[in-house]
């Protein structure tokens, strides 16, 4: 327990649940508040921002301290991982040295709740020096911040749902939301599309995700493959051969009729399989998928079907295999 802190108790459960609701219905409220101004009177300024930043030729500066620094640290790597260059400049870094950081080609996004933040006023002077645009994030309508800018998003003046009304809560989730929003207004506006993202979440199970389903699957000999009126013992050797825990029956085109999985094998061990073709065994509708369809969309639907591969095909044509243990391997399941 560090000092000043009061003394620690066993906390009431049921009172600390009825606080989660007031703190979660308080912050609901603010949203909504916020919701309320961007359909009016914030709507043209929140345009404004969005044309500003799409016309830069530089990247996106976005500044404060505090809690306003951290949610604009958020919202910066929002920025940057969503198609828009940005990064984070704390505001008294900059007044030592970090200001060589912005360029004239450059925008700042300044953040704080009050707007008369001592620690922003070099930044916003630079800004004002070198004609550098300036877009406010704040409630403070008539403070320095908001007067100096170019374009203010101007915040509605909510309750804390801390109920001292100090520690910074529902106002940090304004700010947060309208970084977002910013963020997704400029990502449609670029046309910014999953291949786009992937460029920039190479890792983690967000790129894997993201990978397309032609650069993970097996081709070639690989693809266990069996013409109609094939017999069961030799589909039955291919599937053992191949692992994939099933065989594509395809017709004299090459084109996908069907496939014959461990499943199949399994409910048919009653009958004598030697002189029984794939046709009277195989499944007729397989689920198929297209080469350029991304790993996350495969892993749902081996998932919602319960299966353990899919058929990957192009013009009626498999020109591959997919398995869970492909998906597995790059981290995507």
């Amino acid at each position: 327990m560090h000092a000043g802190s009061p003394e620690r108790k066993q906390p009431d459960r049921q009172a600390a649940i009825e606080s989660a609701l007031r703190t979660v219905a308080t912050e609901q409220a603010g949203v909504a508040a916020l919701a309320a101004a961007l359909a009016n009177g914030l709507s043209e300024p929140f345009a404004t921002a969005i044309d500003l930043i799409s016309r830069i030729e530089g990247r996106v500066i976005v500044t404060g301290v505090g809690k306003s620094g951290h949610i604009g640290a958020k919202i910066a790597a929002t920025l940057a991982s969503t198609g828009t260059p940005a990064f984070f400049v704390h505001s008294a870094e900059a007044n030592h040295g970090d200001l060589g950081m912005i360029a004239r080609d450059d925008a700042i996004i300044a953040m704080s709740w009050s707007g008369e933040t001592k620690e922003l006023m070099g930044i916003v002077a630079y800004s004002r020096r070198f004609s550098i645009p300036l877009i406010a994030i704040t409630s403070g309508e008539t403070s320095a911040l908001a007067r100096a800018a170019d374009v203010v998003l101007l915040l509605p003046v909510v309750p804390e749902a801390c109920p001292h009304g100090l520690a910074p809560t529902t106002s940090t989730l304004l700010q947060l939301v309208m970084g977002d929003a910013l963020a997704i207004a400029l990502l449609e506006a670029r046309g910014f599309t999953p291949d786009h993202f992937r460029t920039l979440h190479p890792g983690g199970q967000l790129g894997a995700n993201l990978t397309r389903v032609s650069e993970i699957m097996r081709t070639g000999d690989q693809v266990p493959l069996a013409l109609l009126g094939t017999k069961m013992p030799e589909a039955v050797m291919t599937l053992s051969q191949k692992k994939v825990g099933c065989v594509c029956i395809v017709d004299a085109s090459g084109k996908l009729v069907g496939i014959v999985t461990d499943g199949d094998v399994a409910r048919n061990l009653h009958r004598n399989l030697a002189d029984v073709t794939v046709d009277e065994v195989m499944t007729r509708t397989p689920k198929t998928i297209d080469p350029q369809t991304l790993a996350g969309t495969a892993i749902a639907m081996l998932n919602e079907h319960n299966i353990g591969a899919l058929v990957v095909i192009k013009n009626k044509l498999p020109v591959g295999v997919v398995h869970f243990h492909d998906l597995l391997r790059i981290g995507a399941a």
